[in-house]
Order: structure tokens, then sequence, then C-alpha cells
């Protein structure tokens, strides 16, 4: 997700308490450098190499898809329901162990260290880089929830399966990831989705609590912010009573999604520095009445998501959409008339990652590139 280069440090041996801190400040907070100008492009719907040979299931786990864009051909995200990786449209398995090696890789950064999921009772996370000979296991990880994230100076974000954000580096937790201070007792951390290169990191509080004084019940997420700075966690201006945030670029925008009920009743919403004002909420795609925001390029300010339907009402088939920052949210074409597409990530040299259906009824993980002169107002 994020692709701005970082600074070299240079850091002296600390113990302790004291040298955590240092440590996850020297280390998180980064200066991120100016975006480079997007090389010229062809528009055009990349079909990449995959495992597996089902469709596209609403409601279900995806099994097939492009979960971030690396650099240059680079690219991750799961076929056949496995952690895989792509060089252009050449398709690469993540060597885990053990004889059903079900999971997904969730994100990349600039230097191509993954992060990534391992599914099975005893589920973890993982990083690892093209040609190792195995994955690094992250200690106390959780799989659970699908969400993690890495920065270009190699910090990766989830959280502990006790329900704690929690950030690693180098294979090694350096810091733990704190509820507001303000919140209710009994909340815990639903989920760490984001970082970016400056060091912001988002995620999802969950708090379900009854107040003895009135009886009223407080249930429901919002979102978190984390700040760079290492300062307290900041909760963000809840629009629904469920809020779930997915990305962050490197302004600290932040992208997601609002809840209204059952099934697939989303709204796509973002946040905008200071946090002060209202979300913006571009509202759904003019065919759908549901979407979300799954992603959004590091500086370009694009964000990506799926259009939907209740899926008991499915009057059209999913669709991939795109987010200028201004106007209408757009669509972005179909692989095949009538058939379901899906986007999942966004990088600033116009490629836009997800999956969508072919004309022979199959799944498949693919790349728009120039994907902004691809989207278009649907009539």
């Amino acid at each position: 997700m994020n692709s701005t280069p970082t600074a070299t440090r240079t850091r002296t041996r600390r113990t302790g308490a004291a040298a955590v801190a240092a440590l996850v400040l020297a280390g998180i907070v980064t200066a991120a450098g100016p975006a480079a100008a997007a090389p010229s492009c062809t528009p055009r719907i990349q079909v990449l190499a995959s495992l597996g040979t089902g469709g596209y299931s609403v409601g279900n786990e995806q099994t097939e898809g492009v979960l971030g864009l690396g650099t240059g051909t680079l690219s991750v995200g799961v076929s056949g329901g496995r952690p895989v990786y792509w060089t252009g449209t050449r398709l690469h398995k993540v060597p885990l162990p053990g004889a059903d090696p079900s999971g997904a890789v969730l994100a990349v950064n600039k230097s191509g260290l993954m992060v990534g999921a391992a599914h099975g009772a005893d589920g973890y996370l993982f990083t690892y880089r093209a040609g190792d000979a195995a994955v690094t296991r992250l200690p106390g990880s959780d799989w659970l929830s699908d969400d993690a994230d890495v920065n270009d100076a190699g910090y990766v974000v989830s959280r502990t399966r006790p329900g704690t954000g929690t950030v690693w580096k180098d294979g090694r937790k350096v810091r733990d990831l704190a509820v507001p201070a303000d919140a209710a007792p009994g909340t815990r951390i639903e989920l760490v989705s984001g970082i970016n290169n400056k060091g912001d990191v988002i995620g999802m509080a969950r708090e379900d609590y009854e107040v003895p004084e009135t009886g009223q019940r407080l249930e429901g997420s919002y979102p978190v912010l984390w700040p760079a700075d290492g300062g307290p966690a900041k909760a963000l201006s809840r629009t629904s009573n469920d809020s779930w945030v997915q990305d962050i670029d490197e302004s600290g925008r932040v992208v997601g999604y609002d809840w209204y009920g059952m099934g697939y009743q989303f709204r796509p919403v973002a946040w905008t520095p200071p946090y002060a004002g209202p979300v913006d909420a571009p509202g759904a795609l003019k065919t759908h009445p549901y979407g979300t925001f799954e992603a959004v390029s590091p500086t370009t300010g694009v964000s990506v998501g799926t259009a939907k339907f209740h899926p008991d009402i499915q009057t059209l088939p999913d669709q991939a959409q795109l987010w200028t920052g201004t106007g209408p949210v757009l669509a972005l074409p179909r692989l095949a008339a009538n058939q379901a597409a899906t986007a999942q990530s966004a990088a600033d040299d116009g490629r836009v990652g997800g999956a969508a259906v072919n004309t022979g009824g199959t799944l498949k993980p693919v790349i728009w590139t120039c994907a902004t002169k691809q989207a278009y107002l649907p009539k």
C-alpha cells in the first residue's frame, strides 16, 4: 500500500522501557519523500495467473484477488485460497508449512517485504520476501481479522488474539496499541488495518458495555487513530454504529465504510485530518445502493472498493468502484459483461488490484492499469 521512500537512520543501543519507546518512535516516524511521477501506461485489465477454478460468492471469503501492489510488477494476494505473489502475471506460492497452507498475503512495502495471514486452528501472521526459504512468524499474532499492513520502514501492524493492537519490527513486537483513554470498560481492538510511512496507524475498537447508572447499552465499533508521534489513541468521528476503517494514506486520510443494517448495507466514507469536521461521504455508485472503500493510494488520493446490493436482492453483480476524492463514485469496467468485480488495492502509478469474473464464470485476480482513465460514470 505504501510506496514512498523512507530515510536511512543510525540508532545507538539502549536498554529497558525507554529503549523500546525510542526504537518505536525512531522507526515508525519516518520521513516520507515526494511522490514520483506516475509513468505512462496503457489502460487495460491485466489478468494474472491463478490456482483456483471457482466463481464469485457474495458474502463468502474471497479466494482470489490482488490485495497489495508493490514496486514494479510485484503484487500480492490470494489465489485458490492460498497466499501468493505475482511478478507480472506469473504466480509464485508463499512457502507456508503444513499440508494445507491456506491464507493470504495482505500487503507489501516498497522493498518487497510482505505481510500475510496463515489460516487454520493455529493461525498466525507472517512476513516474507521473495526467494526466502520460509516465512517469519510474528509472535502473538492472530489471523482471525485478516487485517494487517506494513510500511516502507518494515513496521507491521495488526492485532493479537486477546484483542490488542500491536506493532512488530524485524519479527518481534515493539509496541502495543491501547484503546482510547476514555473508552468504555471492556472495549477491545477489533482490527488494526493500516499504517503509513509517517507512522500513523488506524484500526477499529469495539465496545459492549451497559452503563450501571442509566442502563444505557454502549455497543458497536468506531475508528481509532494512533498518531505517529506515539501520542494517545484518538477516536475518529462515528458515522454509524459500526464504522470500519481499511486504509490510510501519507496525508493521514482514512478510508472505510459504515454499516447500516443487515447484509451489504454499507456506505463508503473517508476521514480527513485534522478529523474535526464531517466525514466525506461521496455516496454509492449510481447503479448500486451500497458500497465500500477498501484502499487508498499513498499520495494521489484515489480510493477504491466495491459497489454492492444486498445478497438477497442481487439486481446487479458487485462492481469495482473508484473515487478520485471529488465528484461522484465511478465504476471500473468488468472483465466480462454481467459478471462481478471487486477492487481491494491502489498504487500511485495508477494500478488498482482486485478480482473479477471472466466469461467462463471463473474468478480471476486482476489489475486495472491507468485505472482513473478506465473509470466511468454508469448510466
